[in-house]
């Protein structure tokens, strides 16, 4: 079954392939500049994302507190909100008059009084606004902000090859895959087996790319371990045996764990992403 958000990307990605500003800014309005100042690579910390997980703390902090009956705790955590709440019109001045300073402000009043029902009815109020923002924007700026850019990724060859841009070395991949079916249906297993082994090299030179960000083995393995490994080792074997029955269903399975998989996460963010910046 497909997801309501796999849904949302289909209809977005529809929209972007309109190829007009029109039909872009109609379907996915994008945030003020000034928010890229509190994402990577600007700044050390993803600040925005932090100040947002705040927020959403505090206001359930207020929430329970106040159902609890425990009004000095209430307080405290009110304050805390509002501090977070008026830094947003700091870091993004677009957006200062968005804010809701009257129930903001009725938040606080209902606190001080410990009037349970008044601070539910602001904390309500206060939500709305809140999501409201983050119909139109949150996911197009998790895509601008929090894609990572592998346009800027250089990936070394090996063994003592040059350093190429991602793209390039995309290519040869998509490139080696399509000469080694070529070359089985063709029966030139030669010419298949050294594809084979240039292929296992760019996969090599592509997981020391990817451990750059993904820190943790599990990742390389996923995409590049096991059963990646064992799926070239049976393509190896069907092309020397000749059986090319085992040569495609092998190569197959090792595009779906090296490619496909990799793609599924990465690809469709990062191409939206590469469309929505100027």
């Amino acid at each position: 079954m497909v997801s309501k958000r796999g849904i949302w990307l289909a209809v977005v990605f529809i929209a972007l392939l309109a190829g007009s500003a029109g039909a872009t800014e109609k379907w996915l309005p994008l945030p003020p500049a000034s928010i890229a100042q509190w994402y990577k690579p600007h700044n050390e910390r993803q600040v925005w994302l932090h100040t947002m997980f705040s927020l959403r703390r505090e206001m359930q902090a207020v929430a329970e507190y106040a159902a609890a009956d425990e009004p000095a705790l209430a307080r405290q955590w009110t304050e805390r909100f509002s501090e977070h709440y008026l830094k947003i019109a700091e870091m993004v001045p677009e957006w200062r008059d968005e804010l809701d300073y009257q129930w903001l402000e009725r938040l606080r009043s209902a606190a001080q009084a410990g009037d349970r029902e008044a601070v539910a009815l602001a904390l309500r109020k206060l939500g709305q606004g809140c999501k409201s923002c983050h119909r139109e924007y949150r996911a197009v700026t998790a895509l601008l902000y929090r894609t990572p850019d592998f346009g800027k990724i250089q990936i070394k060859k090996s063994p003592g090859g040059p350093t190429v841009p991602y793209a390039e070395a995309m290519e040869e991949l998509s490139t080696l895959v399509n000469r080694i079916k070529i070359a089985t249906d063709d029966n030139r297993e030669q010419l298949a087996l050294a594809s084979l082994q240039q292929l296992r090299h760019r996969l090599d030179d592509l997981g020391t790319s990817c451990a750059d960000c993904h820190k943790d083995p599990a990742s390389r393995e996923r995409y590049l371990g096991k059963l990646t490994n064992e799926a070239l080792q049976d393509l190896e074997r069907g092309l020397k045996q000749g059986d090319k029955k085992l040569a495609g269903r092998s190569l197959g399975s090792a595009a779906v764990y090296a490619c496909a998989r990799c793609h599924a996460v990465h690809r469709t963010p990062y191409d939206m992403r590469d469309r929505l910046l100027p």
